[in-house]
């Protein structure tokens, strides 16, 4: 059984690059795969291993400066949810492309799972989806907004080009685990925005803590890992990964004449480019010969 740990935290780090050896050589070391980001701002990534080795990753993550008070969510799964560890460095550890924006200096309210199905059920509270459209197409909270980004970087348009809407309203935020929520809520403040609130801990955090017959959710929660998607308690969906665009598709969707493994689906058939689904088929195939090659080591060993 694997441990998947998803976490984040801002902090100041004077120098990510002088981090990244010695946490990557502790990944490895513990058999810990999955993604880290390191940037000035601080640290996030999912993670998935054995019990000790996400047990020893998260210590020397909290030791890092400023990390202390870090936090992580935790699922299991039976099988490996990533294939390789990556540290990597980047400008932001969520790209918003927004550089005054700061979740140190405040962000919006937070709400515990437990309060947020009444928050949102408020006449005079407008309640927005801070994920892209191939997330939320899988699932959201009864009622709240779909801003149709593709990215996050695209959430700053969409509100300077809407916030008329919202006049005088309270707004109410969520994201997959709150880090979005964290920049986007700081961001309202900038604008304006009196009253801010996020969901703690996110949807991952609410689908956790809330009995489904209690739930304002609807569908599943996209996530960033071979799970693809989960429902209440955290158990995984029904949905697959087209390994062509990263975006989620259902078994039957397989049967489409526009989907090929590793390739495309209905989502991307016209999005890509002859030499893109050459390059897509190449890389299926050699991974289809890694796993050939695995089973057989497993049958002989």
């Amino acid at each position: 059984m694997y441990t998947i740990a998803a976490l984040y935290h801002f902090t100041r780090f004077e120098d990510p690059a002088a981090l990244k050896p010695a946490l990557l050589d502790l990944c490895l070391a513990q058999k810990v795969s999955g993604t880290l980001l390191l940037a000035r701002e601080g640290v996030n990534g999912t993670i998935a291993g054995p019990r000790a080795g996400i047990d020893a990753v998260i210590a020397h993550l909290r030791g890092l400066p400023g990390c202390a008070a870090l936090g992580w969510k935790e699922a299991q799964s039976a099988q490996a949810p990533f294939g390789k560890m990556k540290v990597r460095l980047k400008r932001e550890i969520v790209t918003m492309g927004q550089p005054e924006v700061d979740p140190m200096a405040g962000t919006g309210h937070y709400v515990t799972p437990e309060a947020w199905n009444d928050l949102i059920a408020r006449p005079d509270v407008t309640v927005i989806d801070t994920r892209n459209d191939y997330e939320v197409a899988i699932g959201s909270f009864d009622g709240a907004i779909d801003p149709g980004t593709n990215s996050f970087g695209e959430f700053p348009a969409w509100w300077e080009a809407n916030k008329a809407r919202f006049a005088g309203q309270k707004i109410a935020m969520f994201c997959t685990g709150g880090i979005r929520c964290e920049k986007s809520t700081n961001y309202l403040l900038q604008q304006g925005v009196d009253e801010v609130f996020h969901l703690q801990g996110g949807i991952l955090k609410y689908l956790e803590e809330v009995p489904a017959q209690q739930s304002a959710w609807q569908g599943e929660c996209f996530v960033f890992d071979n799970r693809v998607s989960v429902g209440h308690g955290l158990e995984p969906g029904p949905h697959l990964l087209c390994h062509g665009c990263r975006k989620p598709i259902l078994s039957a969707d397989t049967e489409r004449p526009e989907y090929e493994a590793g390739v495309s689906c209905h989502h991307c058939i016209d999005a890509t480019s002859a030499e893109d689904k050459a390059r897509f088929r190449e890389r299926q195939k050699q991974i289809q010969l890694a796993r050939a090659r695995d089973a057989e080591a497993r049958e002989q060993g």
